[in-house]
């Protein structure tokens, strides 16, 4: 190529950077170049838009695509000459959990393998002779993201980071012992070469990160990157405090993490801890007790640094809000948490929104709440009891499905605000009747968040046990497909004592944004219908690309997948299909990295049947226990654009 040629390509290449491209292989990336101006004359048009062609949902008549990931849209970009280029996408894995992977040393690791306290190796000896290391069959939240003046070895292009947490692994290898909830989540920092000329990401360091000064990490599910560079992570499902002696999950929870079943203290769990990746490709971690003790799914950090949206995925959840003290600093701050107002509705079509209003939790330092969750008990904070006890001094609540009674202790306000969030928002009068709320991403330039419920039951329905009347929160009947809302955020606002809130990003309202659609069973045994959504869980918004992203956590369809809603153009198209049994994970979305735009998509426990699955389990059972170390591993990777075989990267 002549150094003209070669200037020109280059001048192109910086163009790239003001448009979402995902990493193209070396083919492709020449003919976009080609296609956006890239020739001798050096002229270029400017990007205008971005869509998703749709793909059809894979069928038995191709069982193979119902078996793995699969990929069959295209990558839209329209250009100001009106030219639109199309790009095929696929699905790259970095590894399949279970895989030895490189540890940037010389030596190999296991991805998604389990650690306990003294970082020594976790051991399934449930199949005598056969003892291995207990590996992950789900990944889950993802950040990808870059760090100044990186150092690790082995770079050919430029280095990029991601850091990737396991949320549980299903089945024990003995395929009988469930596992759900036993094993201390590990959490790594992958260490990825991109290759400039076509943006792919290429894994050459795997690190284990040590959560052993933060006792260890609890179910972390959704994640985050916060607008400063870390990688916030989750503990959702936060372990009651008041019968932990009869919990046995939480109990081999604290065999598998300490050697002692009675060690682990759940005051420790429930939390949300915050990752920072160092230029070695290390990371470290802290948690941030006082954002809450509620069922993490994950939070939004908005633009002002300060103010967090946090996903509360539970039955009698709420919206909760974090606003920090100080710019990239979640260690102190106040809480607050919701209170609706008339015209809540499920209902996309809905004309009305309605109104939210702000209960001020308390304020508290994270040190101030780790301290109280090492000295109290839970007794020293409440007295709970499942009657009425006729005693007018105990207040009637539901919280996590369950009628109680509580009493509050002198001078625990604090403690129960940050110890036992949802029991103490629910007796301040918040409105807690939610059911599975999962992720939460902001669309920056509109100034709207969206809130995914991946089922409306429960707790939302009207005469349900668990609804709370007067609550704002009552539905005429269930949607178990779930929907997205959206939230309006504004600033000025003030909580229901009448005092400022320091934020300019407070959500004021809800409304329902996209829906699904529960449906008799159909010929393949979808119980919500497969053109719509069903049971969001993961959203993440691009801002370049004006495109919503949701995953699905669906027993409802036989796959479930990946969608991309336009907001402008209201265009919902289906992205990616995930093995069959699987859940969607690990979305984020990257507008730009050196000039490159990625979307990271996970996947968990593939061929995890349910009785939907009836139609197909014979026929892929036996196809997922082939691609996925007999149902013992999952994918972690990204959507690129050039259509390549599942390998290890």
């Amino acid at each position: 190529m002549s150094q003209s040629s070669l200037t020109t390509r280059r001048k192109a290449l910086q163009f790239l950077a003001g448009v979402p491209m995902l990493p193209l292989g070396a083919t492709a990336a020449t003919s976009f170049l080609t296609a956006c101006g890239g020739g001798d004359d050096g002229t270029t048009a400017s990007f205008v838009s971005a869509s998703f062609t749709s793909m059809a949902a894979p069928t038995l008549a191709n069982a193979t695509a119902m078996a793995t990931t699969t990929v069959g849209s295209t990558l839209n970009i329209k250009l100001s000459d009106e030219s639109v280029r199309s790009y095929q996408l696929a699905y790259q894995p970095f590894f399949v959990t279970g895989d030895m992977v490189s540890d940037g040393k010389g030596g190999t690791i296991l991805s998604g393998g389990y650690y306990d306290i003294n970082n020594k190796p976790i051991i399934d000896a449930t199949v005598p002779g056969k003892e291995r290391h207990y590996f992950s069959d789900a990944p889950d939240g993802t950040s990808l993201l870059t760090v100044a003046n990186p150092t690790v070895t082995g770079i050919k292009g430029k280095a990029v980071f991601a850091v990737v947490q396991f949320e549980y692994t299903t089945w024990a290898q003995d395929g009988k012992t469930g596992m759900y909830g036993k094993l201390p989540s590990p959490i790594a920092v992958l260490t990825l070469d991109q290759d400039q000329s076509t943006g792919k990401l290429s894994l050459v360091k795997y690190h284990n990160v040590d959560t052993s000064k933060v006792h260890g990490l609890w179910i972390t599910c959704g994640a985050s990157l916060s607008p400063w560079g870390t990688h916030l992570s989750s503990e959702e499902y936060e372990p009651d405090a008041f019968s932990i002696a009869s919990n046995d999950m939480f109990k081999a929870y604290s065999k598998n993490l300490y050697g002692d079943e009675t060690k682990a203290n759940p005051y420790h769990y429930g939390h949300m801890p915050e990752v920072t990746v160092n230029p070695d490709g290390t990371g470290s971690i802290k948690k941030h007790y006082c954002m809450g003790r509620i069922s993490h799914e994950l939070v939004q950090v908005m633009p002002d640094n300060r103010t967090a949206l946090m996903g509360d995925d539970a039955t009698n959840s709420a919206y909760f809000v974090f606003v920090a003290d100080k710019e990239k600093d979640l260690s102190s701050g106040t809480l607050y948490v919701a209170k609706v107002g008339s015209g809540f509705s499920i209902d996309p079509s809905a004309n009305s929104s309605a109104a939210l209003t702000w209960i001020k939790m308390g304020s508290a330092t994270s040190a101030e709440i780790e301290q109280l969750a090492n000295t109290l008990k839970p007794t020293d904070i409440m007295t709970v009891v499942s009657k009425d006890p006729a005693d007018a001094s105990y207040t009637k609540i539901v919280a996590n499905g369950k009628t109680e009674w509580i009493k509050l202790n002198p001078g625990m306000e604090k403690a129960a605000a940050f110890l036992e969030t949802h029991r103490y928002a629910a007796y301040l009068g918040a409105s807690a009747g939610f059911s599975k709320m999962e992720g939460t991403t902001v669309n920056i330039k509109d100034k709207i968040a969206y809130s995914a419920l991946q089922n409306c039951q429960d707790s939302m329905v009207v005469g349900n046990a668990s609804n709370v009347p007067g609550n704002g929160i009552s539905i005429p009947k269930q949607l178990k497909a779930g929907v997205v809302m959206a939230l309006n955020l504004k600033g000025g606002q003030k909580d229901t004592s009448g005092a400022a809130i320091n934020s300019e990003w407070m959500p004021v309202d809800t409304k329902a944004l996209l829906a699904g659609e529960d449906i008799a069973a159909d010929a393949l045994g979808n119980t919500a219908n497969p053109n719509k959504i069903a049971n969001p869980d993961n959203l993440k918004f691009s801002e370049k690309m004006r495109t919503l992203f949701i995953g699905e956590d669906s027993g409802q369809h036989v796959n479930n997948f990946l969608w991309a809603y336009n907001v402008d153009t209201k265009q919902l198209s289906r992205v990616m299909s995930i093995p069959a049994g699987g859940e969607s994970t690990g979305l984020h979305a990257v507008d730009e990295i050196n000039g490159w735009t990625y979307i990271m998509s996970n996947f968990q426990h593939a061929g995890d049947w349910g009785s939907i699955h009836n139609v197909v389990k014979d026929t892929l059972d036996p196809m997922i226990r082939a691609n996925y170390k007999n149902k013992s591993g999952a994918a972690v990777g990204y959507i690129t654009g050039t259509p390549s075989q599942m390998k290890m990267v």
